[in-house]
């Protein structure tokens, strides 16, 4: 074998093998793995191909749409695109205890699956947040977040069957 013969060789079962391997990318069950990212009306104009699959719903929680069951640690909300009226929004039903700081009109991703019933059940919950904490400059600043802290508890509380 001379050596312009092997170094033919050698590149034809290159290529065999790297067409090999993009095959399998390409028409293997890789779809199976793939995770979607939608936002409510994206997701409700999939129609069937929305249901199944893993997606992450991404959104805002929807004032007044909290309902929180302790005993069953049962959560439902409402994710919706903006705070436009007549925006799309998804009911999200999930057995996660929230994040400290979940609460109306944050951001939010949902990790789950989207039924027949128009639900979409989570079963990953995570909260959109800027990770700079700024500290209260003056004893206004503290005053207006303590009343904030309060309006928000008292809005749970009244929720709360």
């Amino acid at each position: 074998m001379t050596q312009q013969t092997r170094n033919r060789l050698i590149a034809v079962v290159a290529l065999l093998v790297a067409g090999g391997g993009l095959s399998l990318v390409a028409f293997g069950n890789i779809g199976e793995n793939l995770v979607y990212y939608w936002r409510p009306s994206e997701m409700i104009s999939q129609g069937d191909k929305a249901y199944g699959p893993i997606i992450r719903l991404g959104g805002q929680v929807q004032p007044g749409s909290i309902q929180w069951d302790e005993q069953h640690t049962t959560l439902h909300f409402r994710v919706m695109d903006d705070e436009k009226p007549g925006a799309a929004h998804v009911l999200v039903r999930t057995n996660e205890v929230p994040p400290q700081m979940f609460r109306e009109r944050i951001g939010v991703v949902v990790e789950g699956t989207f039924d027949k019933s128009q639900t979409f059940q989570g079963s990953r919950l995570m909260v959109n947040h800027s990770n700079e904490y700024r500290a209260p400059k003056t004893d206004d600043d503290v005053k207006k977040m303590f009343e904030e802290m309060q309006r928000q508890e008292a809005t749970t509380a009244s929720r709360a069957p």
